[in-house]
């Protein structure tokens, strides 16, 4: 632990850069720690991070792992927001980090640094409890819920009086979803004047948890929350917040940065599935149970337009299914010939919907009589509770209409439209449009915005090309520092490829590199002679040459696969192999969830992991335990997903080359991924093994190559 130390705040003349220098150097407030270790790529990307911040730019730095990125970005943005009175806001990808800045880095920070600092973690409002709602659904109880559903809420009223945070986060066992979203904070009916600490209810009662949590919000310095929050409350935000983008006078910090085109996609676009819709109905009236908030003003009437809708609804996702059915079955037609008969094909997940007006709508019509049934009912009812409860549920109805409709008749330019089935018996049918193209989007919301966006991720490039480390003659030296503008469509050098997906082509644009010495930490294999998939013998070939390299490290492997029914068949044959060697083999999808074989994997040092695409990244196992990363096939997407389609689509549709534009710098992003699972830590040493020789065969074979660390490479 660093210790704390009595260092008193600049004055407003000393530069932010300087000081962070200072910081950073072997002789700063950092070095008192024990376990320091200067890193000139710490401090030089702290340097850029602070000169960004100070001249309100944005900035994309990739820094490797082993920099101590967390550090670098944290402490030039808590300065800098308190100094300025502003808001840092930190957005991470994966629970793993968030819990890292929350309960180690910034409390550290806290001791150390030479001002005084709040911070907090910032979750929806869904996952709070809303004690005043509570209060209400318990006098309701009758009306809202079954006998089991009584259960569980007296189970939530007991947790609630010992609770420390009021948040599903704070359950051992989370508690039935229909019943915590009649008592969690929902936008309309949890409101600082309703239920905050100085309203009528909070003075008399236990305050609202939610709008406890959001005071602390409004009083905190810095912030993090996770991507899928901060574009979700994008998408909802003002669009101009005077001088910030989620709060007035903030900046916003993604690590995991990587990940931000994947995220946005997902929550910019419409998605309405047949579950929501049965949720949204069954919320106002539940034929089954006769329960629901219609039952609290016993209006048969609506109640019978609740269930006519829930059997229109039943029928319009029916209609859905089969006409994608007839374009798949079409499609098969045109590719391999006609097929008749057998039982109805469930092979599809995501469907492309090339045409407006896929079904008849029987739906958006009804909706919106309900909506108008259900605001009668609230202009003559007295009670102002359960009117505020069933305006909620109105709103929430005219959004899953206003959803539908945009599907229906594809109204949202520039978007790609689709439909994906999901869950065990894929019964959850949902539809889904997004735009093709994020960086618009993200571009006027967050790059033209009157403050700073800084990115970092230890993999944004397409080449490993970190600045040469100098010392600068001034601190304010950035001449190392690129910047995208004026990006074009095909520039793909470096860091422009991420900039110009995200739309951020004004950002500076900075490579640290890693204090790793790769050299003598890692040597990377390639086999020369490897057949084509569609060849006879490749299986074999390729079951060989991974027992070839698994002998090499006795175990110790993860085997990353392209082609999940491929990884399935090699991993059973394959199973005397390791049975003969004593080894255990750990194989993706075969029901042991994802974080339960990575920590068997851990635990058993010898053992080897069969993976697929969540393996390839963000996936953390320093130590002997992980020695041999064997990549079996370069990662080139398949163009399955109507969304990797239709990119691919657009960049043809202009004429451009859709392989080198975006299929190739894709697939060396997503390689450099696999290639860093390997060394994590300094004292680290592994094998790289790549199966396909399209890497020496290929004229972009090149392009992986220059975008992996410097090591030895051998040939066999």
């Amino acid at each position: 632990m660093i210790s704390a130390v009595d260092v008193q705040p600049a004055g407003p003349e000393t530069d932010l850069v300087k000081r962070i220098e200072q910081i950073f150097s072997d002789k700063g407030i950092l070095s008192r720690s024990k376990n320091f270790e200067f890193r000139p790529q710490q401090q030089q990307m702290a340097m850029a991070v602070a000169h960004t911040l100070e001249t309100q730019e944005h900035l994309a730095v990739e820094a490797g792992t082993g920099v101590g990125k967390s550090l670098a970005y944290l402490i030039p943005a808590i300065l800098f927001a308190v100094e300025k009175k502003k808001k840092a806001i930190i957005s991470t990808h994966t629970i793993n980090l968030q819990e890292q800045l929350i309960e180690k880095d910034l409390p550290m920070l806290q001791q150390i640094l030479p001002v005084h600092f709040k911070f907090s973690m910032l979750k929806g409002r869904a996952n709070y409890l809303c004690t005043r709602r509570l209060q209400k659904s318990r006098q309701q109880a009758g009306n809202l819920f079954t006998l089991s559903e009584n259960q569980e809420l007296t189970r939530i009223i007991e947790w609630s009086k010992q609770t420390k945070d009021g948040s599903l986060s704070d359950f051992e066992v989370e508690p039935d979803h229909k019943v915590w979203t009649q008592v969690c904070s929902e936008r309309g009916l949890c409101s600082p004047k309703l239920c905050g600490p100085q309203s009528e209810f909070g003075k008399q009662n236990i305050p609202c948890f939610y709008q406890r949590a959001r005071e602390q919000t409004m009083a905190s310095d810095v912030l993090v929350l996770n991507h899928t929050l901060f574009f979700t409350l994008l998408g909802i935000a003002e669009e101009e917040v005077k001088g910030g983008i989620l709060f007035r006078n903030d900046f916003v910090v993604f690590d995991e940065a990587h990940t931000m085109e994947h995220v946005a996609s997902k929550h910019i676009g419409v998605s309405v599935s047949i579950f929501q819709m049965r949720f949204a109905l069954n919320r106002l009236w539940n034929p089954e149970t006769r329960k629901g908030l219609l039952a609290t003003v016993l209006h048969e009437k609506t109640a019978r337009m609740v269930e006519e809708l829930l059997h229109e609804t039943a029928v319009f996702f029916g209609h859905v299914e089969s006409a994608c059915y007839e374009i798949q079955q079409a499609v098969k037609s045109r590719s391999f010939g006609s097929q008749r008969g057998g039982a109805r094909s469930r092979e599809w997940s995501e469907l492309r919907i090339r045409r407006s007006e896929l079904v008849p709508d029987n739906v958006t019509l009804p909706i919106q009589r309900l909506r108008e049934a259900v605001a009668d009912l609230i202009k003559a009812n007295e009670d102002k509770d359960i009117s505020s409860e069933l305006a909620e549920g109105n709103r929430r109805l005219d959004e899953l209409r206003e959803d539908v409709a945009i599907f229906l008749s594809q109204s949202a330019k520039d978007h790609v439209y689709w439909v994906e089935r999901t869950g065990r018996t894929q019964r959850n049918i949902a539809l889904n449009a997004a735009p093709i193209d994020v960086a618009e989007y993200l571009r006027r919301r967050l790059f033209e915005a009157d403050t700073s966006v800084i990115m970092t991720s230890a993999t944004l490039s397409i080449k490993n090309e970190p600045a040469a480390l100098s010392d600068p003659k001034t601190p304010n030296d950035f001449s190392k520092v690129k910047r995208a503008k004026g990006t074009s469509a095909t520039d793909n050098s470096g860091l422009n490829y991420f900039a110009r997906r995200i739309g951020a082509e004004e950002a500076m644009l900075l490579q640290v590199g890693t204090p790793f010495d790769y050299e003598r930490q890692m040597k990377f294999f390639v086999v020369r002679k490897m057949p084509d998939p569609k060849e006879d013998g490749y299986r074999e070939a390729l079951a060989q040459w991974i027992q070839h390299f698994i002998r090499m490290t006795h175990g110790k492997a993860f085997v990353l696969f392209t082609n999940f029914k491929l990884m399935l068949d090699l991993g059973e044959t394959m199973q005397p192999f390791f049975d003969k060697l004593g080894l255990a083999c750990f194989i993706q999808g075969t029901g042991t969830p994802r974080s339960l074989m990575l920590e068997k994997f851990k635990q058993d040092v010898d053992s080897v992991l069969f993976g697929t695409d969540s393996f390839w990244q963000g996936v953390d196992v320093p130590g002997e335990a992980l020695s041999n990363v064997i990549i079996t096939r370069l990662p080139f997407a398949v163009p399955d997903h109507p969304l990797i389609e239709a990119r691919i689509e657009a960049i043809e549709a202009r004429g451009g080359d859709a392989f080198r534009e975006f299929s190739l710098p894709e697939a060396i992003l997503k390689f450099r991924q696999g290639v860093g699972r390997l060394i994590r830590a300094k004292t680290d040493t592994g094998i790289i093994a790549v199966l396909d020789n399209r890497i020496l065969a290929k004229n972009y074979g090149k392009d992986f190559m220059n975008a992996v660390p410097k090591c030895p490479v051998e040939v066999i």
